[in-house]
């Protein structure tokens, strides 16, 4: 549910004052003596003018001319300083509102809200707003103050001096303020509206520059192809923005013609009325300075206002992420999880996406015993790594419950679930950090020593030393220091025996998910990873996806699924014996590798339909 405006005033206002009190008090307080400043310089200004004008002595001008002095080294310096207040209380605003903002992200526990589109556009405009919108919310606030004191100054001086003048320019800028606010919404539609089109602007030109995606770009020629369907999408925005643009320049320029005639027309009647000697040479300056002032206080508060109100309007995407409630129900008083002991339990286990998918999981029945391994197989899109987001608690299931011990995986703390579990995933993150920290991110309260010593047991540890700077080498192509060649690229297979020891880290875990663990490595490598994994797994209860069927026959427990279902489940020499799905698997690859085939022996554990390639993950 969107905050409403007054919320989300409510909301930037608390921020400024929780982020640096000293420079919102300091900034307020110089936004009023910046008001206050230009409508004495006009007062004085006359003063002295009138002063002249009689004739009066050296010591009836000192104090005007002295005022007038001060006042206008106020208008010179006041700016400045308020500058540095508002630079100050920006940054803290920023510091703080990115802290809020992405405690929020991390407070969803689940992955619902990550893999669907509309939360990605929002997120994008919270992360882009939170760096300009307090900002603009907080300083345009305060500069709308600061033109309201001018404006009650200037609006005193001219009633002193013509009171319908008051009235004509007031009346010529009500036109403006509606039109800038139906602007500052246009615009703000338009920025919903193209956001889309500038993830995928984002997209096209990271697959440009990404070295990840450079061999592929210039292997298949793909380059121009990427630049131009990035260009139409900045083409798309473009045209978003100029039609707001155009717009605004025709209402725009009407009311600044209008403008310029009221200001052309007061200064008319000020020259003739001191002509005919109905007001002073004083009187007329003032009136000059207070019809510019007012003008000048009105257009600041209107375009000031504006860009407030849009500032609102995208702030309420930030509001919005800050203020959502966890994706996934996390309890008050959350049941504690025990070390496992007996096992965990799917019981009619039902699963999809969304009511526009197809169900993945349809009454999934399992019971993987504690200190046992139990593998996963089955075709893409048969609901494998599905089911290894429910059993990490990633979603909840629609129907039917699972069990740890006996306790409902929804009455955990999803955390309290998660340092149970160590996992290597098939799409396993490689991350632009050095050797040593993407090792030690599987539990960073380890030190260098238990990092190595993972790093061994995964078979990883003599490429590490062999770069440059061993464990503190930068693995990435785009980061680094400036002044010396760029960080180191991995093979795939390196990639995935450093996941590997990011898993290795965790050393108390009763629960250990391995999602094509080998899946990048030659058949030396393969079989001393799984050696390794056999002596890490020990006791633990082990869950195994793989499409290379060798590698899961002495698991304890083998589970076919087949469109969501499980199809078949015993040990291999049972499953074989059987004659049923998993029999045909297995001897198709068997028959690959007796063969050579040309396709590849996992070739039959790869294939997927259209309406499962997306959904069943």
């Amino acid at each position: 549910m969107a905050t409403p405006m007054p919320g989300r005033i409510r909301v930037a206002a608390a921020l400024a004052w929780k982020a640096h009190p000293v420079a919102a008090v300091g900034a307020a307080v110089l936004g009023v003596l910046g008001g206050l400043a230009p409508v004495a310089t006009a007062w004085l200004t006359k003063l002295v003018l009138d002063a002249l004008v009689r004739g009066d002595g050296f010591a009836a001008l000192a104090p005007a001319a002295g005022g007038l002095a001060l006042s206008g080294l106020a208008v010179i310096v006041l700016p400045h300083v308020s500058d540095y207040a508002k630079a100050q209380l920006r940054r803290s605003i920023c510091l703080l509102i990115y802290d809020r903002l992405f405690r929020a992200v991390n407070r969803h526990p689940g992955l619902s809200r990550f893999e669907t589109p509309g939360f990605h556009d929002t997120l994008r405009l919270a992360y882009e707003s939170s760096h300009s919108a307090p900002d603009r919310l907080v300083v345009g606030a305060l500069a709308i103050g600061q033109a309201v004191i001018t404006l009650a100054g200037f609006t005193v001086t001219l009633a002193a001096v013509n009171p319908l003048m008051v009235a004509v320019i007031v009346v010529a800028a009500l036109p403006s303020v509606r039109i800038q606010l139906v602007l500052s919404r246009k615009r703000a539609e338009v920025m919903w509206d193209i956001t889309p089109a500038m993830r995928r602007q984002v997209f096209y030109g990271d697959l440009l520059t990404r070295p990840e995606a450079a061999k592929e770009v210039r292997l298949f020629g793909l380059g121009d192809h990427l630049r131009e369907r990035m260009l139409g999408e900045v083409r798309g925005i473009n045209r978003a923005e100029r039609d707001v643009d155009r717009r605004a320049l025709r209402s725009q320029g009407v009311m600044a013609l209008l403008g310029s005639a009221v200001a052309a027309g007061g200064l008319l009647w000020a020259i003739l009325s001191a002509a005919s000697g109905g007001i002073s040479v004083g009187d007329v300056t003032v009136f000059v300075a207070a019809v510019a002032g007012v003008q000048a206080a009105l257009t600041a508060i209107v375009s000031q206002w504006a860009d407030v109100h849009n500032a609102l309007l995208m702030f309420g995407h930030y509001t919005d992420v800050v203020a959502a409630e966890p994706d996934l129900p996390v309890p008050r008083e959350p049941a504690a999880l025990p070390a496992l002991r007996d096992g965990i339990e799917l019981r009619d286990v039902w699963f999809r996406y969304s009511e526009e998918h197809p169900w993945i999981l349809r009454g999934v029945d399992l019971f993987i015993p504690s200190g046992r391994t139990v593998a996963l197989v089955g075709v893409n899109g048969a609901g494998k790594s599905t089911l290894v987001k429910l059993l990490c608690r990633m979603y909840d299931p629609i129907r039917g419950r699972i069990t740890w011990d006996g306790v409902d995986l929804r009455d955990a703390d999803p955390a309290d679930l998660r340092a149970r579990i160590g996992a290597v995933f098939q799409d396993y993150m490689d991350y632009d950090l050095t050797a040593a920290e993407n090792i030690l991110l599987g539990d960073l309260t380890a030190d260098g020593e238990q990092v190595r010593d993972a790093a061994r047991r995964a078979g990883v540890h003599e490429t590490v030393t062999a770069l440059p700077r061993g464990y503190d080498t930068m693995l990435s192509r785009l980061f680094g220091d400036r002044d010396e060649q760029a960080g180191v690229s991995l093979s795939g297979g390196q990639w995935q025996r450093l996941a590997l020891a990011r898993a290795f880290m965790r050393q108390r875990q009763d629960l250990l998910i391995l999602d094509e663990p080998s899946s990048g490595l030659d058949a030396q490598a393969e079989h001393e990873v799984h050696t390794s994994l056999r002596a890490y797994r020990g006791e633990r209860t082990s869950v195994l996806i793989s499409h290379r069927l060798g590698t899961v026959r002495a698991a304890d427990l083998i589970v076919v699924l087949s469109e969501g279902r499980i199809a078949e489940r015993g040990t291999h020499d049972e499953l074989m014996a059987m004659g049923g799905e998993y029999a045909r698997l297995f001897t198709l690859q068997a028959d690959g590798y007796a063969t050579g085939s040309p396709d590849g022996p996992e070739d039959s554990l790869r294939t997927t339909t259209p309406s499962t390639r997306s959904a069943g993950r």
